[in-house]
């Protein structure tokens, strides 16, 4: 979570409002100030500890697991909103390999990291959440590495609920459609992609942080105890249209 812009912080909120406690991470000394102003906000007692966590540093991980064992005992879910990519703009073709890895590493295999660290401590089941978006299976212009990251991520939520399934560990992915978080403003033309797809999706608007915390909450609840491996699509019906209705379908 980095500020209140972010989709960490829809999930934040309607998990507080919903009566969990929970830990929240940043990743740098940058966003501390900040999640430690958007904490504040949150109900008395729902942000037990704000801690560091770059999923990258295994020394941080193992730390962090360790408070959370002191406070909390066990482990009930994670909510990993974790992302970044370099080598978005132009063709993906001339996109390099170290900005391929570093995509891959920090938007897919932290996922990875976290959930190996959180099966110890889920010994009653859990629920693992990720984010994930439109751009892992469809072509978006400027997203390059980044789909490709959304891609592995979808796939690496498939593996990790097989693998998690036998503890009664759920994994599952929400693809948001585009939100106006610091990190997608950096996307060349994003102000326009906001502007076709509330004029194409069905319910014609664009998706809101707190629409994609209220599924999050979904999520990590028992009302999805049946659902493992799935990714949701919370993106106002944009994914379901073959080609962009723009303005023709009134709704009326």
């Amino acid at each position: 979570m980095r500020n209140s812009w972010s989709a960490g912080w829809g999930c934040a909120q309607s998990l507080a409002r919903e009566g969990a406690q929970f830990v929240m991470t940043y990743y740098g000394e940058r966003e501390e100030n900040d999640v430690k102003k958007l904490a504040a906000k949150l109900p008395e007692g729902s942000v037990p500890l704000i801690e560091p966590c770059n999923l990258l540093d295994p020394e941080q991980i193992a730390a962090l697991h360790e408070k959370v064992a002191a406070t909390f005992g066990t482990l009930d879910f994670v909510v990993h909103s974790v992302a970044f990519a370099k080598g978005l703009d132009g063709r993906m073709i001339d996109v390099s390999g170290p900005d391929f890895d570093i995509s891959l590493q920090s938007s897919t295999y932290t996922l990875i990291a976290a959930a190996k660290a959180a099966e110890p401590l889920m010994t009653n089941g859990g629920s693992i959440v990720t984010l994930s978006y439109l751009g892992g299976v469809r072509v978006v212009p400027n997203y390059n590495t980044a789909g490709i990251a959304k891609a592995a991520l979808e796939s690496t939520v498939r593996y990790l609920a097989h693998d998690l399934g036998a503890q009664n560990i759920r994994v599952n992915a929400i693809s948001a459609g585009p939100m106006k978080t610091l990190s997608a403003m950096g996307i060349k033309g994003f102000r326009d992609i906001l502007k076709s797809i509330a004029s194409a999706a069905p319910l014609h608007h664009n998706t809101e942080i707190t629409e994609v915390g209220d599924t999050c909450a979904f999520f990590v609840s028992d009302w999805s105890r049946g659902t493992t491996g799935d990714v949701l699509y919370v993106d106002s019906g944009y994914h379901i249209l073959g080609i962009p209705d723009y303005g023709n379908n009134s709704g009326g």
